[in-house]
Formats: structure tokens, sequence, C-alpha cells
């Protein structure tokens, strides 16, 4: 997929400001804005569009926007590097749905079947091993079922998974509730749980958390700077962001557009990220899509 660069303001105006920094001779570190896939180019375009013009040039620091489904993909194609942590942004609160007549009552009930019988019930969502897939990965690790024998089948979008779900061709799904809101709203489904940390306003459904799954989870989105990313242009790109995520304009834009802001930066978004990758490297390998056959420099088509 071509990624697009994400540029505020006038670049050939900004040249002039190059030589312009803190300290004597040292120009201030400025950026430019990638999405590292289409569902992150709002995002990527959003924040630019809130920086100081004079933050941002072509020929900067690359900032990526990315999230959990390429953690994920990471992981499963075995990539060491990934990027210098700077700031987690937004994360989407996921749902356990199933159509209004589902013999299902309540999460208790596909609880208690998915532990009796792992395998028997036809679960649904985005594509495998991204987020939806992850999330019932994480649901039966916290039950103590066996997640190596998941009846999982991925979709290309929440859409197409709700038409298999409302055809009888999945039992339970899971997405974002943002993207089934208008059917749980129209009626024809029913949630039994919200994967958040506290009940949302308007779900009639229970927590993960409180359920006994022991889940809190969300379809995050972070920036990431590069690799060899130096001190003075991560604490720049920090600093800048951190400005950002505070502000009433993103805020707003967040509002607008339906994101739920989860702000962490710096060092404690890396500790976090360093938490979140190995929790997802475990889901991951509980749900057979991790190949553990050769280490990471293995040549032999993995």
């Amino acid at each position: 997929m071509r990624r697009r660069d994400f540029v505020a303001g006038a670049l050939g105006a900004l040249a002039c400001l190059s030589g312009c920094g803190t300290e004597p001779g040292r120009p201030t570190p400025r950026f430019f804005f990638v999405a590292g896939g289409a569902a992150w180019e709002p995002v990527a375009e959003t924040l630019a569009g809130l920086l100081d013009p004079a933050d941002l040039a072509q020929d900067g620091t690359r900032l990526t926007v990315t999230g959990l489904p390429a953690l994920a993909a990471a992981e499963m194609n075995r990539v060491g590097e990934r990027g210098t942590p700077l700031a987690r942004l937004i994360g989407d609160v996921e749902v356990l749905v199933v159509p209004r007549k589902s013999r299902f009552r309540d999460f208790d009930a596909f609880a208690a079947h998915l532990v009796a019988s792992p395998g028997e019930t036809a679960l649904a969502g985005r594509k495998q091993g991204e987020s939806d897939h992850l999330l019932f990965g994480l649901v039966a690790r916290g039950l103590g079922a066996d997640a190596r024998v998941l009846d999982y089948a991925g979709y290309p979008t929440c859409a197409d998974a709700a038409d298999a779900l409302l055809a009888g061709k999945a039992g339970v799904a899971a997405g974002p509730l943002g993207q089934w809101r208008e059917r749980i709203g129209e009626g024809r489904l029913r949630v039994l749980a919200v994967s958040s940390a506290e009940r949302i306003d308007g779900i009639d459904a229970p927590t993960l958390l409180e359920s006994g799954a022991r889940v809190d989870f969300s379809d995050w989105s972070a920036v990431l700077g590069p690799n060899d990313m130096g001190e003075r242009e991560k604490v720049r790109a920090v600093d800048l962001l951190d400005e950002v995520v505070r502000s009433e304009r993103w805020l707003k834009a967040c509002r607008v557009k339906g994101w739920r802001p989860i702000p962490l930066l710096g060092d404690d978004f890396g500790v976090w990220l360093g938490s979140e990758t190995a929790r997802t490297r475990t889901v991951l390998g509980e749900l057979g899509l991790l190949d553990t056959t050769c280490g990471r420099g293995c040549v032999g088509g993995h």
C-alpha cells in the first residue's frame, strides 16, 4: 500500500527557518507524518494540521502513525525493529455482539460455553491476527479456555462480519463499538460485554473485567519515530505531541470523529508498549499464529 505523507504549511517558506533553533548553530528538529496504513490516515492528517507549520518539513524526521494491528503483524512476520515509542493517542472500545435472538443470553452463558466447548461456536471479526481476533484470544485466555481451537473467521470489514453474524454463519462477533452502534441501536444485535475498564453510557452490558475474563483492551493508535531517532529529536517530538493531545482542538477533533483519547507519552508509553507487545505475542502464540520453528533470521519462507 502506498503511504501518504502529511505536511502542513508551505514547505518553501519553511526552508528559511532551518537555521533557527534553541541552541546556537543547531536547527530545531522538524517532522513530517506518515500513516502506517489507510486506517490511520485521518489521525496523521489531524496531527499534522494541529502542529505549528514551523515544526513541519518534508525533509524532517519521519513520525509514523500506526497501531495494534501493525504490532500484531510485526510479531507474526517476525520483524525485530519497530520504531521509537513517542505517544499513544486514541483507542477504540471493542464489543462482543450476538444476534438479538442468540442462545447466549449474556456474557456468562457465552463464557461457560467457551470454556466447555471452545471450538463449537463460530466467531467473527476483522482479519485474522488483528484486534478482534486478539480480543477473542484474550477472552479465552482470561477464562481458561483453549484458544488454540477457537473457530475464528476473519472478514475484510466489520460490515462483512456483521453480515456473517446475521446470516447465521457465526455465533459471536467482535469489533470496535463505533462500527457496531447502528446495528445495536436498531435492535438487531445485543452486546454481551465491552472491552473497556469501565462501562459505556448507553450500552447495557458489563465490562470484560467485571465478567471474570480479566481483560482491559482497546484497538489503539500511536506515534512512533524511526529506529535510529536521536535523543534531541525524540524529546522535541514528545513535547510537541504532548501539547497537541492536551489541546482543546485535538479533544474537539476526537469528539467529532468519535475517537477515544488515551494519551500516554515518552518513556511511560515505551514501558506500556513493551508490556502490550509481550501480551500480544503471547496471545498470538496461543492462537497458533506464531511460527516457533526457527529464529528471527530464518529465511526458509517463514
